[in-house]
């Protein structure tokens, strides 16, 4: 079995406490037209290069009725940057256009088969996956990006039409899995496409 959601598969649920003080599940973001979930954090430079352009990405697609939810995995007894307080801090700090969920037993992770931050999962109006991956084909040098597949795959999404690229691999810092060394990884976890 594949450690990452299969295009089709339902969103996980989960409840957890976001930045602002809300506690939030899916049901929060049942009248969203897309969901869009990304596994992120605070200290992964292809994650702060690039919030910029993930900003830019929300303010353009939040108005055509799709929901962004920022989840923060990443263990801080390996990093501590990536603890709820720096969390709330970045967030008071940079006011990005996302709910930030802490996802601190990873038990949201593990449901999702989160690779890498950030890691990007499109849900349509039922929750099924329709594409996951990453945003910008260089996350860590985003001025020299040559596509989003992001915005492809919501652009196509919105005007009805089935994903012509639904996978991608996710480019970035693996996810910090407590109690491991900080660049391990599931053995089941692999490449979503053979680039």
């Amino acid at each position: 079995m594949a450690f990452t959601l299969q295009i089709g598969d339902k969103a996980p649920d989960f409840s957890l406490p976001g930045t602002d003080g809300n506690t939030y599940s899916l049901d929060d973001f049942s009248d969203a037209k897309g969901l869009v979930i990304f596994f992120t954090c605070n200290h992964c430079p292809y994650v702060v290069n690039s919030d910029e352009y993930t900003r830019e990405t929300v303010e353009k697609y939040q108005p055509e009725g799709i929901s962004f939810v920022g989840i923060n995995s990443n263990s801080s007894n390996t990093y501590e940057e990536d603890s709820f307080d720096n969390m709330v801090k970045r967030m008071k700090e940079h006011d990005f256009p996302w709910v930030y969920l802490r996802d601190k037993s990873q038990e949201v992770a593990w449901e999702y088969g989160a690779l890498r931050t950030p890691h990007f999962y499109l849900f349509d109006e039922d929750r099924k996956l329709v594409y996951t991956g990453r945003a910008l084909n260089n996350p860590g040098e985003p001025e020299k990006s040559t596509a989003n597949d992001l915005e492809n795959a919501l652009d196509e999404f919105l005007e009805g039409k089935s994903i012509s690229t639904p996978l991608t691999n996710p480019l970035g810092c693996n996810v910090k899995w407590d109690g491991k060394d900080a660049h391990w990884m599931p053995p089941q976890a692999e490449d979503l496409v053979k680039e």
